[in-house]
């Protein structure tokens, strides 16, 4: 059963009611469902499928081809001598089918792993595309593959047969916590809201790692079971995590690497100084837009009272779990995340992985603020001390909104309702007057404290505006 992934499926099924025929792109990390998507959206019926084979030649990659024509139907199919060769024989055959009636759908899969070294698959591919389906009107065309940047730098950034040709970018995503929830319930997994969103803060929303959790079993005995276990299914799932993404994963190690440092993260400036071999030119360039394409980091303006600064920050929470708790580990420690549960160190990463699991899930924060329909930007803002005594301060979420309000964010992590303190209220105060003070007050400012549970009643708890709870985060 595909669980949510509703706009996606109507994108896909709307190329079926076009005109004309369409080419489809489909793009995401691994293990986020992209295959799964188009196989059940159109029910495994396709006039021709094909996946391409990893680390082949273009000899084993061309006789794969031609075994997938002849799964399809093309009952005598000769040795195919190039690429241009195997979409001429795949034009042919679709040429003896009637051009009335339904849309023929073509699938290609993994389709980076057919571009071997001089290849010419990409020219091939447009001339495929240019020559024979875009002059028909009964074709779909969808190329899908994990590899992310390959299909941003030949296809979307092509300057030959492939500029502007794809009619529809689908870029898949990992579930929000609407959508594991509805996982959770298909699969009768037993968890709360509270499970939800701690299994949310260490695996994302990749279907694939969900599908591992085993029924049964605590949230902590599954994390255990599949991270820390020395045979579990993610122990090493980071190393093959960009090896599958990217035909050239170092560089983007290294930058992932260099943004695990810093939990804010960094400028681009901090990046080549705090990564390995990084150097600031046009591949750092790419390697930031390509793990933004992916999900990985987003991008995001940091304010303060004298600047504004573009900041790339690492925000896979696998990643992320992986770089605090197993990356350089001396030692598998099985029963770990379960024997640590209240421990400083835990309740540390999962107050920041908290605010993390929130910026996923900033269109749900401004839907229980009633702004759906408003303009904002949403950022970070940050002073330090000031000779005249002014204490620092930092917001990590504001929601500027264009009905002149600026939401100023709290997020605070509880497994209960939190209880608003003294400080926590002189805390805000001060924040809020340092950032009156750097940015002026043109606009009405809103107190906002997103925490799980909602607040304790106390003489604290009219410090916030507003409070938003898990259960707003839940919505879809």
């Amino acid at each position: 059963m595909l669980i949510g992934r509703k706009e996606e499926q109507r994108e896909l099924t709307r190329a079926l009611e076009w005109d004309e025929s369409a080419f489809i792109a489909v793009t995401g990390r691994r293990r986020v469902g992209k295959t799964y998507l188009v196989r059940e959206t159109f029910n495994n019926t396709f006039t021709f499928q094909h996946t391409g084979l990893a680390n082949q030649k273009t000899r084993s990659q061309l006789g794969a081809f031609r075994r997938s024509l002849m799964d399809c139907g093309l009952r005598k199919c000769r040795v195919l001598t190039d690429w241009f060769d195997a979409f001429h024989t795949l034009a042919d055959w679709l040429r003896t089918m009637p051009a009335e009636g339904d849309k023929k759908i073509l699938f290609i899969d993994e389709i980076s792993w057919l571009d071997a070294p001089r290849s010419n698959f990409v020219s091939a591919l447009g001339y495929f595309w240019n020559t024979f389906v875009s002059a028909r009107k009964d074709m779909v065309l969808i190329i899908c593959g994990s590899a992310t940047s390959w299909i941003v730098n030949k296809v979307f950034r092509d300057r030959g047969g492939l500029h502007n040709r794809v009619t529809h970018r689908i870029n898949l995503m990992p579930f929000t916590l609407h959508e594991c929830e509805l996982y959770s319930d298909t699969h009768r997994l037993g968890f709360t809201r509270t499970d939800i969103l701690e299994c949310y803060m260490v695996l994302g929303g990749v279907p694939f790692y969900w599908s591992l959790l085993e029924r049964g079993l605590s949230v902590s005995q599954n994390i255990d079971r599949l991270l820390f276990d020395r045979n579990g299914k993610l122990h090493n799932e980071y190393n093959d995590l960009f090896d599958s993404l990217f035909k050239h994963p170092d560089p983007y190690i290294a930058v992932v690497s260099a943004l695990g440092k810093k939990r804010v993260g960094m400028t681009r400036e901090e990046i080549i100084s705090e990564g390995d071999h990084i150097t600031g030119n046009g591949t750092l360039t790419r390697v930031l837009e390509d793990l933004e394409a992916c999900g990985f980091i987003r991008t995001y303006r940091y304010r303060g009272i004298k600047h504004r600064t573009t900041i790339h920050q690492l925000i896979d929470n696998y990643t992320l779990f992986y770089y605090k708790f197993l990356h350089n580990r001396p030692a598998v420690d099985e029963g770990y995340w379960s024997a640590n549960i209240n421990t400083p160190t835990r309740n540390s990463w999962e107050g920041l992985a908290f605010e993390r699991v929130c910026f996923l899930h900033y269109k749900q924060i401004k839907q229980a603020l009633g702004i759906s329909g408003v303009l904002t930007s949403i950022y970070s803002w940050r002073v330090d001390d000031d000779p005249e005594g002014g204490r620092g301060a930092q917001i990590d979420m504001v929601i500027d909104r264009a009905d002149r309000v600026v939401n100023l964010c709290e997020m605070k992590f509880s497994t209960r309702e939190f209880a608003v303190t003294k400080d926590i209220d002189l805390a805000m105060r001060n924040k809020m007057g340092r950032f009156v003070e750097s940015v002026g007050r043109n606009k009405a400012m809103h107190l906002t404290l997103i925490t799980p549970h909602g607040v304790k009643n106390n003489m604290y708890q009219f410090a916030f505006d507003r409070v938003i709870t898990a259960d707003d985060l839940f919505k879809e």
